[in-house]
């Protein structure tokens, strides 16, 4: 088809559509920062990037720390956390393009021989199943080892990772149904350096970093990087350990600025040309439900792309994707029918910014009430005696999918199970416990002879749930 009747088609298409909403001003997203910051003690610095047809622009409130008082900018770094699983499906993308590899390639494919990837009934994971978080494996490796908050894979290799994948049992079929997974996302990312026959950080840079610009992105900082990056801080606003990814770097390792990410998203709309447009594009062909199956008709229809999740909200779609870590959170979004982006970047681990992003992509969709941006209730760490702590391990669950193991390391609880990511627990008291990095505490019951029956986890909201020790 001719370049004019495209233009043409693409005119006619946009005058078809309904006018978005103006897009907030600089001045009005300054305020909703500036009530997460000094009303509501949501963080301590928050950067937002804006592209449109107008142009970029960026808007940030706070600083680098709470002792470093310099301000945040378009080019501080973050930690990005799940932002990094975009560019793990794009690495994807771009290598099927190629033809160095397919989206239906069995996992097994592409590591060591010696490797049993779980099957059902039959049916293998697929690259597609990891990067559509449909692969039925968990969220997380569950032989990871009780490392400290300050260095969570600690003792673990790729031995004791692929001695997992080959234990482990399927419960469905892959593909059948969305259940996020860091592990399988990571195992992706492990395939595909496997197949270039590198390693993640060197592929993520010779095929994204580098032909996009991306100066300021890394999974290793250098010295300069290193002198902007934010330090991270947890639900409490105390200072947070950053995470240094290593066996799972393909699915949260990468730390980046406004400035990187919104040129990240100026490829994806259009605005600056690349080589990777067709691998771009071709991360929108692959579309799964999120609900599941039961539920798909009551539920709202988001979709699972290659990377992307797409969202109706309130008569525009949005793809997007956020990012967590024990200091920061992250979200990016675009909406391609007006050609908006969003980066929403905080150094600190609250309740979220998902809500800012889509706000400003969409102003319709409406900003978190004040009844769930409270300020965190401050607590007081103390000291407990290990044998105390050491009394509370073993495994509490109420349900045959839900249940918590219960680690002590380092004078605190380590809290691994399916139903939330790891956590950990630091005492109150010898029997209460609370998050750093959640509105959550819980308390222990003991027996006659002083050992644990059950605990009760419980939040600010007046939600809590019994948790019984069956061993």
């Amino acid at each position: 088809m001719p370049r004019t009747a495209i233009a043409f088609l693409v005119a006619v298409t946009a005058a078809a559509q309904p006018a978005p909403s103006p897009l907030p001003t600089d001045a009005e997203i300054r305020q909703i920062l500036t009530d997460r910051i000094d009303t509501y003690k949501q963080s301590v610095g928050i950067a937002v990037g804006i592209i449109s047809p107008e142009g970029r622009r960026i808007v940030t409130y706070g600083s680098l720390d709470q002792i470093d008082p310099r301000p945040l900018t378009g080019d501080t770094l973050f930690e990005t956390g799940s932002v990094t699983k975009i560019f793990t499906s794009l690495l994807l993308a771009d290598m099927v393009k190629k033809g160095e590899v397919a989206l239906n390639d069995p996992l097994s494919k592409y590591l060591p021989s010696s490797v049993k990837v779980p099957e059902h009934n039959g049916h293998p994971i697929t690259l597609v199943d990891l990067s559509t978080h449909t692969s039925g494996l968990p969220r997380d490796a569950g032989n990871l080892p009780s490392a400290s908050i300050s260095d969570w894979e600690a003792g673990y290799s790729y031995d004791k990772l692929y001695e997992f994948l080959s234990s482990y049992k399927l419960t469905r079929e892959p593909g059948s149904r969305f259940d996020y997974s860091n592990l399988g996302v990571s195992l992706l990312a492990i395939a595909l350096a496997n197949r270039a026959g590198t390693d993640y950080l060197t592929l993520l840079q010779q095929r994204i970093l580098v032909p996009l610009a991306l100066n300021s992105t890394a999974i290793i900082l250098s010295p300069e990087l290193d002198r902007r990056f934010a330090a991270g801080h947890n639900f409490r606003l105390y200072p947070a350990p950053a995470m240094n990814f290593k066996i799972f770097a393909g699915a949260g390792a990468i730390r980046s600025t406004a400035n990187d990410l919104l040129t990240f998203l100026a490829a994806f709309l259009g605005y600056d040309q690349t080589t990777l447009a067709p691998a771009m594009a071709s991360m929108f062909d692959v579309s799964r439900p999120m609900a599941p199956p039961g539920a798909r008709i009551l539920a709202r229809a988001e979709q699972i792309h290659l990377g992307w999740i797409s969202e109706p909200t309130k008569g525009a779609t949005i793809n997007w994707h956020n990012g967590a870590t024990f200091g920061f959170q992250s979200f990016i979004g675009f909406d391609p029918k007006a050609r908006t982006g969003v980066v929403v970047l905080s150094n600190t681990h609250y309740t979220g910014v998902e809500d800012i992003g889509m706000h400003i992509l969409n102003p319709k969709v409406d900003l978190k009430s004040a009844k769930k941006l409270k300020p965190a209730k401050q607590r007081t760490e103390v000291p407990v005696e290990g044998a105390i702590l050491d009394r509370y391990a073993g495994t509490y669950n109420v349900s045959k999918e839900d249940f918590y193991k219960v680690t002590p390391v380092d004078g605190h609880l380590k809290m691994d199970g399916p139903p939330d990511p790891i956590d950990f627990y630091f005492p109150e008291s010898n029997l209460t416990f609370f998050s750093k990095q959640f509105d959550g505490e819980i308390t222990f019951k003991l027996d006659a002879k002083g050992s644990p029956t059950e605990f009760t986890w419980s939040n600010s909201a007046g939600k809590s749930k019994r948790y019984k020790k069956i061993n």
